[in-house]
């Protein structure tokens, strides 16, 4: 399920990154004028503190909320200018979410979780079918495509959670927290994944306070208090495998 394109191409660009959020009659400054771009293919880790700001950079990144300044480019498009309707196709086409919680539907199974996005742009049930499949048993769970999430373990329902964010081809992976509900040994598994995912071609950017899970990525992203502390990429010797 590898991403066409040039590796070396802009896949991300913020300039000037300001978020700002006003409580009463005081202003709280979530991001600082955050710039820094992400080629298609990259592993980039964005780790920080709490209140660092790297959750309002997830959101603005996945197009859930905009900017109050700045730019923010997505495969060479300004999105920090559109409105709810074009994020919304954004969302959908170039952004694949995975989410600490799983964010599966208790009742339905997981063929039919991963269909949800392809089910939202209109595509065949045949095509969304076949498609659903092949996500599944990119994460290894073709022989579970009929349980429902209750019948699966927290490891596998997170697999099932990044088959329905591969299941559109997305720009993006984009991982929030992926391993917060999973003991050790399963969130090794889970990171590994996501290494072999990285390696068929797809651009993650993941989202943690955890210095290990960081580890995996190619290179971090460092906020605090609303501003890049430090980019640096990881050595090979560096890295979690």
């Amino acid at each position: 399920m590898g991403i066409g394109g040039n590796v070396n191409e802009v896949l991300i660009r913020t300039e000037n990154l300001w978020k700002t959020y006003r409580m009463g009659a005081e202003e709280i400054h979530a991001l600082r004028g955050v710039s820094f771009e992400i080629l298609r293919g990259e592993y980039v880790a964005i780790m920080g503190p709490s209140g660092s700001g790297k959750s309002t950079m997830m959101n603005l990144i996945g197009c859930l909320d905009t900017p109050t300044d700045g730019k923010y480019y997505l495969n060479s498009r300004l999105v920090s200018e559109m409105n709810d309707d074009e994020l919304a196709r954004i969302r959908n086409k170039e952004i694949g979410f995975v989410f600490q919680t799983f964010n599966l539907l208790p009742r339905a199974t997981a063929l039919h979780n991963v269909e949800l996005p392809l089910i939202y742009n209109g595509t065949p049930a045949a095509e969304r079918k076949e498609r659903a499949i092949k996500a599944l048993q990119a994460v290894e769970l073709g022989d579970r495509m009929y349980h429902k999430p209750n019948e699966l373990s927290g490891g596998q329902r997170q697999r099932v959670a990044i088959a329905r964010a591969l299941v559109n081809n997305p720009s993006i992976i984009l991982a929030d927290e992926p391993t917060g509900n999973l003991d050790s040994a399963t969130s090794a598994e889970i990171m590994n994944l996501f290494d072999t995912l990285h390696k068929r071609g797809n651009t993650i950017v993941l989202v943690t306070h955890e210095a290990d899970i960081a580890g995996h990525a190619h290179r971090v992203i460092r906020l605090l208090d609303g501003k890049v502390e430090r980019d640096e990429k990881l050595r090979p010797s560096d890295r979690k495998t």
